[in-house]
């Protein structure tokens, strides 16, 4: 809309009357009718309505209409509510795909298009990714072959596990996570965290894991090949516990996409989602995350679930 001339319009002074408004889009393209409706509404109790009218040359019929319309009921009042209290919630990590299913956990009948549209009326977009630390180091010990070849999937809990480790700089100082990962519903079995890429930190996850779960034998266990899964005592170990070891092959990270995904999901949500000012700040951050990630975080392909709750829906029946 254009202004009036000849008059200094309450919407250009100083910048600041405007910014109280919160009826104006904060996008790229101009605000619509209503949306000025809605701001001269807000600004009415400082100013006089016929100068606002008059500044954006909105006529009065026009005003009271829009006016009319933001005083009745909105259809998604309680819809947008919700979707506000869950996208925070998650802290942003939610697409309008998760929102949807948790809404439709809550016993809320909407379908995925009016989230997503109602997520962009309330400018609430979720984050988006970024790299890695590479544990190759050429054959340093035996090589697995490639069991798992691909075949992510899992018909029951503890039938395969992937691991891998990813590195993260905080402030200079290097952080490595190992985690393990079950293939059935993506929970994290088991993981260590080290200010060094040692064996240590990987017997450390093993040993948690097997104080876990018990019964191990016959379990596939994939990784690739860095130089911690060919080492002699971890192959012996997982030996020991009637695990078959089985690798990636050379060079194909997608043999390992359990893990390159979780990875990649766990830096877009955690790491580049905020600032961590000390390496403890983060490793703490972490922990909770991963709690978050196994016991809050719902997965479309587990019907809306968390990995914890769909293990636990599974082993009922």
């Amino acid at each position: 809309m254009r202004e009036a001339p000849g008059r200094e319009c309450p919407f250009a002074s100083r910048g600041r009357t405007i910014k109280k408004s919160h009826g104006l889009s904060q996008g790229k393209r101009s605000p619509r009718t209503h949306e000025w409706a809605k701001a001269i509404e807000e600004l009415r109790p400082e100013h006089d309505v016929a100068i606002l009218l008059d500044c954006k040359q909105m006529a009065r019929s026009v005003f009271y209409y829009h006016r009319k319309h933001l005083n009745t009921d909105d259809k998604y009042k309680d819809e947008k509510e919700e979707i506000i209290r869950i996208f925070h919630l998650h802290k942003g990590r939610y697409g309008y795909r998760r929102v949807t299913a948790e809404m439709k956990n809550l016993g809320y009948h909407i379908n995925h298009k009016t989230v997503q549209r109602l997520m962009g009326t309330l400018d609430l977009k979720c984050n988006i990714r970024k790299v890695r630390y590479r544990s190759y180091k050429g054959e340093v010990g035996k090589i697995a072959p490639n069991v798992l070849e691909r075949n992510f999937k899992a018909s029951s809990p503890n039938q395969k596990w992937a691991t891998d480790v990813t590195q993260v700089n905080i402030k200079g100082e290097k952080i490595y996570l190992s985690p393990i990962l079950d293939l059935f519903n993506g929970e994290v079995i088991s993981y260590s965290i080290s200010k060094s890429p040692n064996m240590q930190m990987i017997n450390e996850m093993l040993h948690k894991a097997f104080d876990k779960v018990k019964d191990t034998k016959g379990l596939i266990f994939h990784s690739d090949q860095g130089w911690q899964y060919q080492h002699y005592g971890y192959r012996k170990t997982l030996e020991k516990q009637g695990i078959i070891q089985s690798m990636s092959r050379k060079g194909n990270c997608l043999d390992n996409a359990v893990a390159e995904n979780f990875f990649g999901i766990l830096k877009t949500e955690l790491l580049y989602s905020q600032r961590f000012e000390t390496a403890e700040k983060f490793i703490l951050s972490l922990k909770e995350y991963i709690n978050y990630y196994n016991n809050k975080r719902i997965k479309n392909r587990l019907n809306g679930k968390s990995p914890v709750e769909y293990r636990a829906l599974v082993q009922k029946t």
